[in-house]
């Protein structure tokens, strides 16, 4: 389906559907009465609008089914996705990086993130951090650190840092986590 929209191409095209559709009802010109013309034009105009109107539902439709296959590869990708703030707290987290860590959601949004960092790494974590902020946006480092789940216990994570300033908002720092303890003991 193509949801670009052209604009006068776009209308003209479906103005030409509008008064194919109506053509048997069309009067002749020569002999029509003012009122006909207008009732004719109205038809077409009212035919156009539940074009466009459906047009605008199958574009809301497929923009509806874009969004939930990028909920759906976004929540349950292999890999935890995690934005953090300037200081450090979980803004954002899919259910993988909810996984990885071992708390619900709503347990880690405002945690700090250096909460789940082992404390053998957690100078690195803090510099790095520090280096990345004071760093332009789409500055971009990768790091190795062991991690802790809210449980206690460890794992190995490849960390992929992403430094984000969004416009009129603060910078943030998108983090991808992947689990590297099975490729780590190999």
């Amino acid at each position: 389906m193509n949801l670009q929209w052209d604009g006068i191409e776009r209308r003209k095209a479906l103005r030409s559907k509008a008064e194919a559709l109506v053509s048997s009802l069309s009067p002749e010109e020569m002999k029509a009465k003012p009122a006909e013309v207008l009732v004719h034009e109205l038809l077409v105009h009212k035919i156009e609008l539940e074009m466009q109107n459906e047009e605008l539902r199958n574009a809301h439709n497929a923009l509806l089914d874009a969004h939930d296959r990028y909920l759906d590869l976004y929540e349950f990708a292999p890999v935890g996705y995690i934005t953090i703030d300037r200081t450090d707290c979980i803004d954002t987290i899919n259910l993988s990086g909810c996984a990885l860590l071992g708390l619900e959601r709503d347990k880690l949004i405002g945690q700090r993130f250096s909460k789940f960092v082992a404390s053998k790494d957690s100078d690195r974590w803090i510099q790095l951090v520090a280096d990345i902020m004071e760093s332009g946006a789409n500055e971009k480092r990768a790091v190795g650190l062991e991690m802790k789940r809210a449980d206690g216990s460890n794992f190995y994570a490849h960390l992929d840092c992403l430094h984000r300033i969004p416009s009129n908002e603060p910078p943030t720092l998108r983090i991808a986590l992947t689990d590297i303890s099975h490729s780590r003991q190999n």
